[in-house]
């Protein structure tokens, strides 16, 4: 791809951003609840904001099917883009989007009718409004010093910062518990993908129902627990990590099948490999960007109207099988769903004295739920090494959209990967809007209790 169709692309897609006051104390009536602009497009190719989409009568994240309670299952594509006819539809796509279409043989996106379907429960929206002239980052200039929470940190962000807290701290519930399976395709030469299957527990204790802070719950941004069922070799190996609001690094403990010992990891964050994945997932790359923003310095580039993925339901059937879905140079076409969104494209570029493997990336925020939609990671030649791509539907429990399943694709070896979708488990994934004991507790992300969860 030639570097001048870039810049054509990038000149053409960026827009100027709402000029609103950061401290003006209202949303306004022309913004959503989160911050996005109400109105639709002036071509009427996306539509006005309505409050999203309402669950299914008698909706029960533990019965329900996820997959079948798609409200546009019956929708038949408007058109597909591939090699053929990529410059065509060039200024609705993200530079690695481009990459991807050219370079990757038989890629294909098909794009059907947009539905903005993503809203919030009353208390985020609520929480999102105070936090309009109250929010601020910290003197460190990456850390979120304070907030109300569950809410939109920076409904009219200002700054490149702000806007990564916007997706860091979005709402998600107070847990989700899944069992996921990671897909990676095999090298070069091979016939043989890694597959990795296991019990994951997420928790945010400023997802709660109400309004906290960062100080509330002792600077906790999240914490997770993952288990290994599959491959046998990796079969009972566990992990537990917290993360913070702060520049404070990740809390980080292995349990060791093989030496039946839990270790710390005191470098298990940033740029750091995951364990398992042969070199192919970092740390910062889990749902596009992950953990302290403090390595880049972060700018906002304008707002976008470009093809992402979106309500992608089939990405959350369990009954789907890993071996129908993972082609060979990619996720089959029929899995992933594309749509024309207004997006906020933001840059991160490594700071002088700082290090990451990704010099420069970009993430593609959606307007109505600060989920990175898209993201480009380049290296330190400036070429795009990465792209990847996040899977969001709305979550009728929480009243909100979130999601877990992404894509990733290696412009240089050509593997990608998959992570966290409920490909062949047979088990639905539940996101709580409220939750005690358990998992819902800090004590649950400990090394001990993964000590003594490992060892049974």
């Amino acid at each position: 791809m030639k570097r001048i169709a870039y810049i054509a692309a990038v000149v053409a897609l960026t827009f100027s951003l709402p000029s609103v006051a950061a401290d003006s104390g209202s949303l306004g009536p022309e913004f959503t609840p989160s911050g996005g602009e109400k109105a639709g497009n002036s071509a009427g190719t996306i539509p006005a904001w309505n409050g999203g989409v309402k669950a299914p009568d008698g909706w029960n994240p533990t019965t329900g099917d996820r997959y079948d309670s798609n409200p546009f299952k019956g929708e038949a594509p408007l058109f597909s883009i591939d090699a053929s006819n990529v410059d065509k539809y060039a200024d609705h796509l993200a530079p690695g989007q481009i990459l991807q279409l050219k370079q990757n043989k038989g890629y294909r996106m098909d794009v059907y009718p947009t539905h903005r379907t993503c809203g919030v429960p009353d208390f985020v929206a609520a929480n999102t409004a105070k936090n309009i002239g109250f929010a601020k980052i910290g003197a460190d200039g990456s850390s979120l010093a304070q907030a109300y929470l569950p809410g939109v940190p920076f409904p009219k962000p200002q700054n490149g910062i702000e806007a990564v807290w916007n997706f860091l701290a979005r709402y998600q519930g107070v847990g989700l518990k899944a069992t996921m399976a990671t897909y990676i395709s095999p090298r070069s030469g091979s016939s043989d993908p890694i597959v990795v299957v296991g019990p994951v527990a997420t928790y945010w204790p400023s997802g709660a129902k109400g309004t906290t802070t960062p100080g509330d719950v002792r600077d906790v941004l999240f914490a997770d627990y993952g288990g290994t069922d599959q491959p046998a070799a990796l079969a009972g190996q566990g992990f537990v990590q917290t993360s913070f609001f702060s520049n404070k690094s990740a809390e980080s403990f292995f349990y060791f099948a093989g030496q039946r010992r839990v270790r710390r990891m005191p470098t298990y964050d940033h740029d750091a490999p995951l364990i398992g994945y042969d070199n192919q997932y970092l740390d910062d790359q889990v749902s596009l960007f992950n953990g302290a923003p403090d390595r880049y310095d972060w700018k906002i580039i304008g707002k976008k109207e470009i093809y992402v993925p979106y309500n992608n339901f089939a990405m959350y059937n369990p009954r789907e099988k890993l071996s129908r879905a993972m082609g060979p140079q990619s996720l089959i076409p029929s899995v992933r769903r594309y749509e024309l969104h207004r997006v906020l494209e933001i840059e991160g570029t490594v700071k002088a004295g700082m290090r990451n493997i990704s010099a420069k990336r970009t993430l593609y925020l959606d307007e109505d739920s600060w989920i990175v939609l898209e993201s480009d990671m380049f290296d330190s030649s400036g070429k795009i090494w990465k792209v990847g791509e996040n899977y969001p539907i709305p979550v009728w429990e929480l009243g909100a959209c979130a999601g877990t399943a992404m894509s990733m694709y290696d412009t240089s070896s050509g593997r990608y990967l998959v992570d966290a979708t409920p490909f062949d488990t047979g088990k639905p994934f539940i996101w709580y809007q409220e939750g005690k004991g358990g998992q819902f507790e800090m004590n649950f992300y400990g090394a001990d209790a993964l000590q003594s969860r490992s060892e049974r």
